[in-house]
């Protein structure tokens, strides 16, 4: 089969993600496109939203449409690290102890609320993000392929929150608000039959989306562009008084990888890099004004030399 054909066929199996997704989450094409970006890069995605905005709706309907497993874990005060991790239990018959797995065993978790779980519940995700799998007691156990996080977070001011540690956000390559949908969307939301998002049928399967991945980390990328993302990177450091990790800088190759092909690219342009800059900084600016950095940013967009 050609390059052109291959190319072809990815972006009609994207297309066809995106529409059976917005058959449920209707209206809002860039929040779709960023998750499945996000997918796609191998990342973890943070969503700030008000309750009732659809977060879950396209988190279930991503995974049905992509033919994942899907777990949602609702974080509260008194949740515990066992509680998403899995517990050893004592199996009297053997007279040895059984791992029993928790839900992060999974393709896609949503953790809802995170920013509810106190810290100690909060850190049980770290290993699972970073490394991929999950040791209880002495047990290390793989987590399946692929696997995403989609953590949704509570404005911080509101009662009975506790911040996400910086180790924590370092682990989410983006963040986004999903926002409501324009006037005539609502009016179709409201007019038709409500849609669950287990109606939605699977369109590829979990070895499809794990190839998808497999391209997208082999898109090549010019020195040029590698150049320029750490450029970026650097001055965003100095002027918004931030760090920056190593990692920061993979994941965000990583999203310029999946932005490029999401539009049907086999290379990287400098607006797959500044069109994410916004996204993947925007839960790591901390308690500073945002406002200000943000307007910081887009002016260092408008500065930096482009290749």
């Amino acid at each position: 089969m050609s390059v052109v054909a291959v190319e072809n066929q990815n972006a009609n199996s994207l297309e066809t993600i995106k529409q059976a997704v917005s058959a449920v989450f209707m209206g809002r094409a860039e929040a779709l496109d960023l998750s499945l970006i996000c997918l796609l890069s191998d990342g973890h995605l943070l969503i700030e939203d008000v309750p009732g905005s659809g977060k879950t709706s396209l988190s279930a309907a991503l995974a049905r449409a992509l033919g994942l497993d899907f777990n949602r874990v609702q974080c509260t005060n008194d949740l515990l690290p066992a509680d998403i991790t899995g517990l050893s239990i004592f199996d009297r018959q053997t007279g040895k102890f059984a791992v029993k797995d928790g839900p992060v065993f999974t393709q896609i978790l949503l953790a809802d609320e995170l920013n509810r779980a106190p810290s100690k519940t909060q850190s049980a995700l770290l290993q699972a993000m970073e490394e991929r799998e999950v040791s209880i007691d002495t047990t290390t156990k793989a987590l399946p392929k692929p696997f995403l996080v989609i953590a949704t977070q509570n404005p911080r001011e509101n009662i009975g929150t506790f911040d996400l540690p910086e180790s924590q956000l370092d682990r989410f390559s983006l963040s986004l608000a999903i926002g409501r949908p324009d006037t005539q969307t609502q009016k179709e939301i409201l007019m038709q039959p409500p849609r669950r998002s287990d109606e939605v049928a699977a369109v590829v399967t979990s070895q499809d989306v794990i190839k998808m991945q497999e391209s997208v980390a082999a898109i090549p990328v010019h020195d040029d562009i590698l150049g320029y993302l750490l450029s970026l990177s650097d001055e965003i450091e100095a002027r918004c008084h931030i760090t920056l990790s190593v990692r920061y800088r993979q994941q965000l190759l990583s999203l310029a990888r999946a932005s490029a092909y999401l539009a049907g690219r086999a290379f990287v342009i400098p607006d797959d890099v500044k069109s994410l800059i916004p996204h993947s900084l925007h839960h790591r600016l901390g308690r500073g004004d945002k406002t200000a950095r943000r307007q910081m940013i887009d002016t260092l967009l408008d500065e930096v030399p482009v290749p």
